[in-house]
């Protein structure tokens, strides 16, 4: 961290710090201008008590929204940094296609304040890449992030607690039939693993959350495995009808 620091003039000088979104300049090589923060959909209050999704105003705190009424989640709580907006998505793709990897502690820090009581006793397991895709991709940035998040709180950090048996397909555009089949015994836990998710606090940690579909085979191969409590934790969360709501 300390050479880092003492190298941070000299790359600043060779790379001038740009904001990733916009272009225009920049205080530091981790961070966005003004104006692009301000395009940035953060979730906020009143918000449902199970999954936190946001709820207009009129309702009282503690509130359970209707899709966790109908179908109790097997999660114990949704933690997003923001709602999945043009900005948002800009951020994600760059992470995860366009090999910003310096993006996520900046994404990462706007994760922690939303995560509660994270410290060495709980642990950080990022949804798995299957082996083909991370030897494609060279990196997962779900594990990108939750090895930021670790940096930050002092959380510990399980990067192969799980593990993707089989490759599956896109999902966007799978009805929940599909999808189910599609992610049907691809996720399970790693052995190496097992004894230390018994009773244990987890954070599941990935860039995106959209249908719920991989985030849930995820939850329940952790909850089967005996884990305490899994919050799902993302930088991004698609609920287009909260979006006027942020």
């Amino acid at each position: 961290m300390r050479i880092a620091q003492a190298m941070a003039p000299l790359v600043d000088l060779v790379f001038p710090p740009r904001c990733p979104l916009c272009g225009d300049g920049i205080g530091a090589q981790t961070g966005l201008c003004a104006a692009c923060w301000g395009e940035l959909a953060i979730p906020g209050e009143p918000a449902c008590v199970t999954c936190g999704r946001p709820f207009g105003d009129g309702v009282q705190e503690g509130a359970t929204c209707g899709p966790c009424l109908e179908k109790p989640p097997r999660h114990d709580g949704i933690a997003a940094a923001t709602l999945y907006n043009d900005a948002s998505r800009k951020l994600v793709l760059s992470l995860k296609h366009g090999n910003r990897i310096s993006l996520a502690p900046m994404m990462a820090g706007l994760m922690v304040p939303k995560l509660e009581e994270l410290g060495p006793n709980c642990l950080l397991v990022p949804v798995p890449l299957h082996r083909w895709r991370l030897w494609q991709r060279g990196y997962n940035q779900a594990a990108e992030l939750a090895r930021s998040i670790a940096r930050q709180t002092g959380a510990r950090l399980a990067v192969d607690a799980l593990v993707r048996r089989k490759a599956t397909p896109s999902l966007g555009g799978l009805g929940k039939k599909a999808r189910n089949r599609a992610l049907s015994g691809a996720i399970g836990v790693n052995h190496r693993w097992a004894s230390r998710l018994k009773e244990s606090k987890i954070v599941l940690v990935d860039d995106v959350l959209t249908s719920g579909a991989t985030s849930n085979a995820c939850v329940s191969a952790l909850k089967r495995a005996g884990a305490k409590t899994v919050v799902v934790a993302c930088f991004a969360r698609v609920l287009d009808e909260a979006l006027d709501l942020a």
